[in-house]
């Protein structure tokens, strides 16, 4: 060919369009699994700048997906295949939804001629696809023409990242992401999350029954931290002199250390005690669930103030004045509405101070803890603590010593601590921690899981290692499910079920090319902060048996 010749304009096809618009919306990242009816959207990623993290296990993916989301406070696409790749993501992103992580996922379909509820015999097939999804995602797309597409993946962008957060499914038929198209690329997409904002007649009520309380209190929820909320909850907390609890989705909400600071302590009599105390309790971000409300044994015995994004969870569980907002927007319509006032009654029944009362709480906390010769916990918690830098991000598996972290743990800064506790499933901590890592790279990255988790997501060792994150992971082998051979020995007098064979964690990790240590409690920091401080992948696998505070919520 002479110089002076034009290479020929490659073809583009519906795949090229997703990527463009995904382009246009401002992703820089995609998370996924590829799949035969999928091959046009990733062979398209070939054409485009955008970076691909490409897991091994659907779920997974999903999970990294969910952590990226989380930490950037943006979307995070992820590209998955029809049917058996499609149904694989759904565990995380019920996750997604519980934790209103914003993730975009993108499965294709059966041709466009399988659609409708007949039974062509496709691959994959399924009789209505979406239907998997409704339950579980804030909404449903479909494109089934390429014109289609940049419409449909900015209206999913657009309801992923509106208040609440929430994951969204969108599907594209496989001959729609392969035909050809004749359009100019996607140059410019606009998707505006909608604001919600708080009506001002109830931001007024609100700060009067706030300024007039004589023991106002404050509980922050992991609302506050998807909106990136802190400083307004720190400005309004500051001028009610409120003490502040965070739920576990809430860790790094408010400054743990603060004067005003009743810390996480939620599965504790003594916390649900104080927040039922009382006047008014002002809660922001949360739907006071389960875990929130000490399995629903929490009584107000005053009035409660609720600011939730997600409608269906204002006032699901307790009577309020039920605030339909971001917890941003109100939050900062609350500082300016309070500020104006005077405060006269704010404080005046916490005898002698507010700041003496959390004080007095949290002593009572640790003698209740330290009643239980619970040490080895403590111990091993601290140990983290302390190898863990404090500008460090931290994923916890559903393990004890993530039940432990949810009440006792220091995240030392806002949005750094991440779990599954929104829907409770194995296998989210190792994954997350690699979404983590790929969102910010400087920063090691913790995950925590216990013998049986890790089993869920070993298969990742390898995508750590080919794309050299700097994940540690923390292992802790108690030879099975930890937690249910402990329920089950206190339900039934024995266990069933939770003994598991393992492999040798180590010679696994070593396997994939991924440095491992085997580690003791008294060894536990040196080991750990050594393995933080390397570069890439490692895995320190901690062999304990640990056991759980005892519950305070049976007693009531």
């Amino acid at each position: 060919m002479s110089t002076t010749e034009s290479s020929p304009t490659p073809q583009r096809n519906g795949g090229d369009l997703v990527v463009e618009s995904l382009t246009a919306l401002g992703a820089s990242t995609v998370f996924g699994l590829p799949g035969q009816h999928a091959l046009g959207v990733f062979d398209a990623l070939r054409r485009s700048a955008l970076r691909y993290v490409g897991l091994r296990v659907e779920n997974n993916a999903g999970f990294a997906a969910d952590a990226y989301a989380r930490t950037t406070h943006g979307v995070a696409p992820l590209l998955v295949s029809t049917g058996p790749g499609a149904l694989m993501t759904l565990a995380a992103l019920q996750e997604a939804a519980a934790g209103s992580a914003a993730v975009l996922a993108i499965g294709s379909q059966v041709p466009l001629a399988g659609i409708g509820g007949g039974r062509h015999g496709y691959l994959h097939e399924l009789t209505d696809q979406s239907a998997s999804f409704r339950g579980v995602v804030k909404s449903v797309h479909t494109a089934r023409t390429a014109s289609q597409i940049p419409s449909a993946v900015a209206a999913a962008w657009e309801s992923a990242l509106s208040a609440p957060h929430g994951p969204v499914w969108l599907e594209i038929p496989q001959d729609v992401l392969l035909a050809e198209v004749d359009v100019p690329p996607v140059a410019e997409l606009s998707a505006t999350p909608r604001e919600l904002k708080p009506r001002p007649e109830l931001i007024a009520a609100a700060a009067d029954r706030l300024t007039q309380a004589g023991r106002p209190v404050i509980l922050a929820g992991g609302g506050v931290v998807r909106a990136g909320a802190e400083a307004e909850l720190l400005a309004l907390a500051e001028q009610l002199r409120a003490p502040v609890a965070t739920t576990f989705g809430g860790k790094g909400a408010f400054p743990w250390e603060h004067p005003l600071s009743l810390r996480s302590w939620l599965e504790d009599r003594h916390t649900t005690t104080f927040l039922e105390d009382a006047d008014t309790l002002l809660v922001v971000g949360s739907g006071l669930g389960e875990l929130s409300s000490n399995y629903h044994t929490f009584r107000p015995r005053g009035r409660v103030v609720q600011i939730e994004a997600d409608l269906g969870k204002l006032e699901s569980n307790h009577a309020a004045l039920g605030i339909h907002a971001d917890a941003r927007t109100a939050l900062a319509a609350l500082v300016k509405e309070v500020g104006g006032r005077d405060a006269g009654g704010v404080g005046t029944a916490y005898v002698p101070t507010p700041e003496a009362a959390v004080s007095d709480l949290l002593a009572r906390v640790r003698d209740r803890i330290a009643g239980q010769h619970l040490d080895l916990e403590q111990q091993i918690l601290a140990s983290v603590r302390d190898a863990l830098p404090d500008g460090a991000v931290s994923c916890w598996d559903m393990t004890i010593l993530a039940y432990w972290a949810w009440s006792a743990f220091d995240p030392r800064r806002t949005n750094a601590l991440h779990s599954a506790q929104g829907a409770g499933g194995l296998g989210y901590g190792f994954p997350a921690a690699l979404g983590v890592a790929v969102a910010d790279p400087a920063r090691p990255v913790l995950a925590v899981s216990g013998d049986g988790g890790a089993m869920y997501s070993i298969a990742e060792l390898a995508t750590a290692r080919q794309y050299d994150l700097p994940v540690t992971w923390l292992i802790v082998d108690d030879g099975g499910y930890g937690i249910l051979r402990e329920y089950m020995t206190d339900a039934f007098g024995e266990a069933t079920a939770t003994e598991l064979t393992r492999p040798d964690f180590v010679a696994l990790a070593e396997s994939f090319g991924v440095p491992a240590v085997r580690t003791s409690p008294e060894q536990l920091r040196t080991d750990l902060a050594a393995a933080l401080a390397a570069p890439g992948p490692s895995v320190v696998v901690l062999p304990a048996h640990l056991r759980m505070f005892a519950p305070t919520h049976l007693d009531s």
